[in-house]
């Protein structure tokens, strides 16, 4: 058992689950190797709760907040400053590296609704209260929502809320983890988390469901470690057929991110292709000249290019193929490079040149750790979320949270 420190006021440490385990790996028609494994009985989840701090609106110039209940506007040491009925709102604006409300200036606003209310922060509703504080941009919005509510809403925003219940629970494990991993190494001084894909995506109340209520209530504090630590537990959309080993993607090598297959070939959009003119691929990479050969150098195992070669009429040069993605907006980088030859007249020659590429490839995503889809398809071949998390977070063990 291993205490765990946290960038703001609450702490935890996390306790195994009970588990009898019975392992053994077996291969499937698939070809997918599965790691089985039987839960007899759960320890009883704990009452206490732990508050993120989460970012909805960062460094912009106002922000209305509100109230579905009535509410106490207060400032940063808690005094009152205006009621603020049931399903009214008020504007914010930043000022001089201060809050203005109506004729008020103050350091901090915050808003918590009575009786169960939500509360209103621009366009949406949210659980919880909120703060507005100033930033280097002008404002940010902070919801302060229970983590176990904050993940009703991100499965829903992360995952079709009519998915197979595990894959449910297997995104709220994965999400539950991926945010308290954040927490711990990544928080500010204001908040813990974003709500955008640069950390995981909540969108208030409007993605809950039944579905996914469910699905975080019978996984409450439930999270996955390693060697007694939360694990970055990242997730993507769809693997094109198998993840990648964190170190050939990015700069570490973390033993639970580790290249498993994924059975997800054939989810929608997974297969995708793209013509892009070599008139368009000159404006991001002028130095080469007009593009007559795109050679990838490094594949990972998982058919991702890392590195490309790109040979031009003035020149070549090697770039990244994150950075290929990025400038093309390719879905994953996974991918075929199929030259799409013109015929061009020179000096009373008639050559072959390159007018387009084609790309076409298998994926959606970073391709690191949890395929979405690859879970969803593994739920109707009635694997059960232990074992969904346990095949993609390789070594990886289930635990709970206990707030302390």
């Amino acid at each position: 058992m291993t205490s765990q420190s946290c960038a703001s006021s609450a702490g935890f440490r996390v306790s195994p689950l009970r588990f009898r385990a019975q392992q053994w790996l077996g291969q499937s028609q698939t070809g997918l190797f599965a790691l089985l494994l039987w839960m007899v009985a759960i320890a009883p989840a704990h009452a206490e709760s732990l508050t993120l701090r989460v970012a909805i609106d960062q460094d912009v110039k106002q922000i209305k907040i509100g109230s579905s209940t009535d509410a106490t506007l207060t400032d940063g040491a808690g005094q009152a400053l205006a009621p603020i009925p049931a399903m009214n709102a008020v504007m914010t604006e930043a000022k001089a590296g201060r809050i203005t409300v109506n004729q008020l200036q103050t350091s901090q606003v915050c808003i918590e609704p009575t009786n169960g209310g939500y509360v209103f922060i621009d366009n949406s509703w949210y659980r919880g209260s909120t703060c507005v504080l100033p930033s280097e941009g002008g404002l940010t919005a902070v919801n302060y929502v229970d983590i176990e509510q904050y993940l009703y809403s991100v499965v829903g925003s992360e995952m079709p809320t009519s998915w197979s219940l595990e894959a449910l629970k297997a995104q709220a494990v994965a999400a539950r983890s991926y945010v308290l991993h954040q927490r711990q190494s990544s928080a500010t001084a204001i908040f813990d988390v974003g709500n955008t894909t640069a950390w995981q995506v909540y969108s208030g109340i409007e993605k809950e469901s039944a579905s996914t209520r469910e699905a975080v209530d019978s996984t409450q504090g439930q999270v996955l470690t390693y060697g007694g630590q939360i694990i970055d537990a990242v997730f993507h959309s769809c693997a094109g057929g198998r993840t990648e080993n964190s170190e050939d993607i990015w700069s570490s090598a973390l033993p639970y991110l580790r290249s498993v297959d994924s059975p997800d070939q054939d989810a929608p959009n997974c297969r995708w292709d793209k013509t892009v003119p070599t008139a368009t691929l000159g404006q991001h990479y002028a130095d080469v000249g007009a593009i007559l050969r795109m050679v990838p150098e490094k594949v990972t195992a998982g058919g991702r290019i890392v590195k490309v070669r790109l040979e031009g009429e003035t020149g070549s040069r090697v770039i990244d193929g994150d950075d290929l993605r990025d400038a093309l907006g390719l879905r994953s980088a996974p991918f075929q490079i199929i030259p799409q030859m013109g015929q061009v007249a020179t000096a009373g020659n008639v050559t072959s040149v390159p007018t387009a590429f084609q790309f076409t490839g298998q994926g959606y995503g970073h391709g690191i750790g949890m395929s979405q889809w690859g879970a969803q398809k593994l739920a109707q071949q009635n694997w059960n979320y232990a074992q969904i998390l346990t095949h993609y977070y390789t070594g990886a063990e289930l635990r709970r949270i206990e707030v302390q």
